[in-house]
Parts: C-alpha cells; structure tokens; sequence
C-alpha cells in the first residue's frame, strides 16, 4: 500500500494514503477524542470533537473524516483546538440530564471522563433543554433520550453492523430526538433485544433491564432455594468489569464471587451446552439421514431466533428445536434435580448469567415451562454486567478472591461446551459428536478451523465416512441475512447452519462489559475473549460434549437417550412466524 509524508505536530509520519488523520494520529500514538465515531461503521464527523488544525484548510476540520495527503502538517493540540474542544463538551452537556452520581454509566462514561479531561463547565451554556419519557417497553433495552448526545452510534449498530435498523434520528434541529419510526415503543418494534446498541452507546442513554434486586430478593428469602448457572464466554470477560485487560480469564475468581453472594447452588452451562449438543447433532443426523428438514440451523442465539421470526419467518421449520443452554439448564434443574432433592419447582428461583440482553425475553417466551404451567425455566437471566454490579454492591473484592469451582453435580463440562461462546463453536461442538456418531471411531483431529475465526460468514465441506456434510456459520444479524438470501436462492447449498445474532459470537453480546470506543476501535475484542474459551478447550482432557460423564449420567438416569420423547418434553421447544411491525 503507497504511503505519504506528513507532519504531526512538528514531527515527520509516515502513513498510509488512504488513512484520515485520526487513523494516522492513532497510529502514531497520538490520542485525539471522539465521541461518535466508530471505526467502519460511524465515522460521520457528528460530534466535533477531534477537530484538528491542518495547515492550508479554511478553519479546524474532523479528524475522523479528513483523509491524508502528501505534505500535510496537522496540530492536534494548539490552544484553539482545546478550546473548542471544550465549547464542544459544554454544548453537549447544555442538553444532557447531569445526573451521574446515579447513572448506570458513571466511571465508565466516555462523556464524563472528556469533561474531566477538559475542565468543562457544566452550566456554561444555560437555557432551555428537552426531556424524554424513559422508553422501559421492552423487557431487555432501556433508552432513556435525557442522556442522549446524539452521535447516532446506537443507530449505526442496529442499521450498519445488525441489518435491523429499528431506530434513528427523529425530527430537526433541536428537536433531534432517536427513536423508531412513529415514535412507537422499541417493545412494539421488530427490536431483536442484541443489545448492541448499549455497547456501542458511549453514555447512559440506553441500558439493560436491571433484575439484580430480584435475585438479592430470592437470595434473601427462606422459602426460596436460588441456585445460578454462568454461560460459558461470562468467565472470559467477567475480569474487565474490575480492571483487567480483556483476553483475561477468571472463571475461579467469578465462581468464588457467586458463591460469596449466598447462591444455594453454583453450576457451569457448559454442561447443558454439551447436553445441547447431543440433542442438537442427533437431530441434524435424523434430519440428515431421513430425509429431514434442511438445512438445520441452530437455536442457542435468542436474538437471532427473535430475528429468524420477524424477518425469515419461512425458516423457522428449519431452526432446532432445541431449548438454549440456558434453558436447558433451568428445565432440567426444575424437574430431575427437584425430583431427585424432593423440592418443589414452585420453590426454587432459577438464575442465569449470560453475556446477553436478549436472554432477558428468551425466559419469558411459549415453550419455556418443563415443570409446568406458569413455572418458567429460568426466573431471570442477568448479564455480565448485572453479575459484576451485584458483587460490587455487595462489598466483594473480586481481584482478591482465590480461585473456587463450581458445585456438584453439574460442575463438568467439555471443551466443546467451552467454545461456545465464539462464533463457530456451536458448529465445532457438534461437528466433533456427529462425526464420531457418524464415522464410529476417535476423529484424529478435533478442531474444525475452517469454521472458526470472526470473518462474518464462513462456510466449510466435510467428508463424513461416505457422504460430505456443507456447513455454514454467520456472526451478526447483517450477516445473517447475507446467508439466508443466498440459500434462498440457490445459491448457497448448505446443511447444518449455525447463526449468533451478535458479530463475533456472545463474547461480543450486548450484556457483555462495556468499553470505551477507543478501546474497541483499536482491539479486537471479538478474537481476544474467543481466544479464552479456545485456550480452555485445548488444555482439556475432556473436549468432546458426547464423553461428559455428567451428560451420560443425565441420559443414563433420566432422558434414556437423545431426541428421547422424554427429552422433547423438556430439553425441546418451538418457535412462531412473527413477521415485520
């Protein structure tokens, strides 16, 4: 790639030509601010806050948009630049509701730290300023405008990255507003509750729905046994809500910080994703062997199962029918664990904690009650962040806690369990148990590599014994659509498709910690969390979800095999054709 010669206050750079000055800046180690951009989706200059002088321009110009050439000399630091940086930050704030002592963003809020960086005045600018009914609808996503600054980061994650697009700019002027179209609640919408907008939000204007008091409530209550389940990319990010780098993996520190909150019990998801695996391989060979509906597409994303609704409602014969992970665990918790304790389902107070907002609507759809009519798998899912919240409130010094293990009998899960929480795992995960279904021998090599990686959609052909499985994986809802056209036409032929509705997989979902977009413009947070779940796969022993002693015993004991009818009746569920409003 050509590059050119520039100066950067007063030192020589050498850039690549088709950078802008922020990327070159960036490059050279040089910090400007930004409050709207996002790097390939939101670079739109909104926010004027990496105004930068350039030496021949008519004025400061954004340096999020300005593209280098040969010769050019940028000052990123002169006095009138600070200043209107400053009068930048203070206009912003003349329409911003200042309550941050109680925000759920305070300390993590990328408006708040620029103002302290710059020494703004808040009330500098006096005078009128609008307000917002809260939009709580929905049972995930909040959006609260009175904190809203306008960089339309949300809209650019649901229109540009999702493909969903169910909200944006309303009206003119100052009486700009985000919201969706006709002003109709985000609950009525064809919202997928992701939650990629929260993270991309750089303030507090949209949050999740906050169930914490609910499970210290049940933790508190006698009558109540409250037992929690950790899915399996949680331990992988937990860490970055107390300080440590992302990439960091403290699964014994947050099995130790959920003990210390007085959960009755304290499992590990992977073993109900192995369990999703069985049923979901032996489906797909049922499918794919009979004459079954195909191709199989996987059901363990609740956003993109809500997606699969609204807008390809004629593939909804073609998803799984298998609960999530999630759900499995709590059905199977209501029904042999409170048969084999002697509790009653009506007693025990079923928690998950999940990198997802949309888990929060998965518990509350049809199909979702094992133990019976009006008992819900799972009471409450909460997020990564919620999670972190709860161990603040309670005092818990999380970076001082020793290394603990999760409880018995549903301690154990394979590495296959492990990887499924990045894009392709589920995939890998049931490749491994159908091929050796299939070949009846140990495959030589567990890892399918042509499925891994964040690349949004990647497809693969494989020869199991005498016949050759087309596999697909799509990563976000955009990339979702991509695949699902191509099959439609005849393009793409494919029998086993595994879809996240989060780009990257759930290491990247929208419950998981939020960072600044200086953090994700520069790393790649999708490949550093995956790598902790792929790192946990290869140091096991156990990486296959069909040899998990825990799952033999649960077919052995009580579903008698995979795709049993008693199996259907609790770990299976079913889906509807919603269409677009």
């Amino acid at each position: 790639m050509e590059n050119v010669n520039i100066k950067i206050n007063g030192r020589d750079y050498s850039v690549p030509a088709n950078s802008t000055v922020l990327e070159a800046c960036r490059a050279a180690n040089i910090d400007i601010p930004t409050l709207c951009y996002m790097k390939d989706i939101n670079e739109i200059g909104a926010c004027r806050l990496c105004l930068v002088e350039v030496k021949g321009a008519r004025g400061p110009v954004a340096a999020c948009v300005y593209p280098v050439n040969e010769g050019m000399e940028v000052l990123t630091n002169t006095p009138a630049i600070r200043k209107a940086r400053k009068n930048n930050l203070q206009l912003v704030l003349s329409n911003h509701e200042k309550k941050c002592l109680t925000c759920i963003r305070s300390t993590s809020c990328e408006l708040q730290k620029l103002c302290q960086e710059y020494g703004v005045d808040e009330d500098y600018f006096e005078g009128e300023s609008n307000h917002y009914d809260i939009d709580d609808s929905s049972v995930a996503i909040i959006r609260d405008n009175n904190k809203c600054i306008l960089c339309r980061r949300c809209v650019a994650a649901c229109k540009e990255m999702q493909g969903i697009g169910v909200i944006g700019a309303n009206d003119r002027g100052f009486d700009t507003h985000i919201a969706s179209p006709f002003e109709v609640k985000l609950a009525e919408t064809s919202c997928i509750n992701c939650g990629q907008c929260i993270v991309a939000c750089p303030v507090g204007a949209l949050y999740e729905r906050d169930d914490t008091d609910k499970v210290f409530d049940a933790i508190a209550d006698p009558t109540k046994h409250v037992a929690i389940c950790a899915a399996p990319s949680v331990r992988a990010t937990i860490g970055e809500c107390f300080g440590y780098e992302p990439g960091t993996d403290t699964e014994g520190k947050m099995v130790a910080g959920m003990k210390a909150l007085g959960f009755d019990g304290v499992y590990n998801m992977n073993l109900t994703a192995d369990l999703t695996i069985m049923e979901e391989a032996y489906e797909f060979l049922d499918r794919f062997q009979n004459g079954g509906k195909l191709p199989l597409i996987t059901s363990c994303s609740p956003g993109w199962i809500k997606y699969c609704e609204h807008y390809f409602p004629e593939f909804t014969d073609n998803l799984s029918s298998c609960k999530s992970p999630q759900q499995m665990f709590g059905a199977l918790y209501k029904t042999f664990y409170a048969q084999k304790h002697g509790i009653d389902p009506k007693d025990i107070f079923f928690v998950s904690v999940i990198p997802c907002t949309a888990k929060k609507f998965e518990v509350g759809r049809d199909g979702q009650c094992a133990a019976g009519e009006g008992i819900y798998d799972v009471d409450v899912a909460i997020t990564t962040r919620e999670l972190a919240r709860m161990m603040q409130t309670a005092g818990i010094d999380f970076k001082n806690l020793g290394d603990e293990k999760f409880d018995e009998p549903f301690e154990l899960g394979s590495g296959a369990g492990a990887i499924f929480g990045a894009t392709g795992g589920v995939m890998e995960a049931a490749l491994r148990t159908a091929a050796e279904v299939v070949l009846g021998k140990p495959l030589e090599k567990l890892e399918f590599e042509d499925v891994r990686g964040i690349e949004g959609v990647k497809k693969a052909t494989y020869k199991l014994g005498d016949v050759e499985v087309r596999v697909a994986v799509a990563s976000g809802t955009a990339n979702a659509k991509k695949l699902l056209n191509s099959v439609k036409s005849g393009e793409t032929q494919v029998d086993f498709i595994e879809i996240m509705a989060c780009p990257g997989g759930c290491v990247n979902g929208g419950g998981q910690p939020t960072q600044p977009a200086v953090v994700r413009n520069n790393v790649d947070l999708r490949s550093v969390r995956a790598a902790v779940l792929y790192n946990a796969d290869k140091a096991m022993d156990l990486r296959k979800s069909h040899e998990n002693s825990a799952v033999k015993a649960l077919y052995d004991e009580y579903f008698e095999k995979p795709n049993s009818h008693k199996a259907h009746e609790i770990l299976h569920t079913h889906y509807v054709k919603r269409g677009l409003y």
